[in-house]
């Protein structure tokens, strides 16, 4: 992570991760029974397309406008959806949850965080 908190080259590397992950997954089950493989597949498939429009979204930035997203003001959103194939719409959906996930880390690294999650009762415990 960077100094500054989570930052979209963060953001995509944990895409990059998810992806991979979704790889490992699907290839672990080609040993499974297919009967099995198809009830799960609607349940676990993570959307190829929609992660590589998201990351071709974050590839389409310079490099600091990932680590400052403040700076991207509506030319450079039509910047980046002319770069990556997509609608500034996509641009702007990117962005709004990039911010709800940036808000969530920061409030997960504050210690009253912390002091919630020593509180709550596991279940089964």
């Amino acid at each position: 992570m960077s100094s500054d908190g989570f930052s979209l080259e963060d953001f995509r590397g944990q895409l990059r991760q998810v992806k991979k992950l979704d790889r490992c997954r699907a290839s672990s089950h080609d040993a499974e029974d297919r009967s099995v493989r198809q009830h799960a597949a609607g349940r676990d498939k993570v959307d190829d397309k929609q992660l590589n429009r998201v990351e071709a979204i974050i590839n389409s930035m310079t490099s600091h406008e990932r680590e400052h997203h403040e700076i991207i003001n509506g030319s450079r959103r039509k910047r980046i959806a002319r770069g990556s194939g997509t609608t500034v719409q996509e641009v702007n959906h990117l962005l709004r949850q990039y911010a709800q996930m940036r808000k969530m880390f920061k409030s997960m690294s504050k210690p009253s965080f912390a002091r919630r999650m020593a509180g709550m009762k596991m279940p089964g415990m």
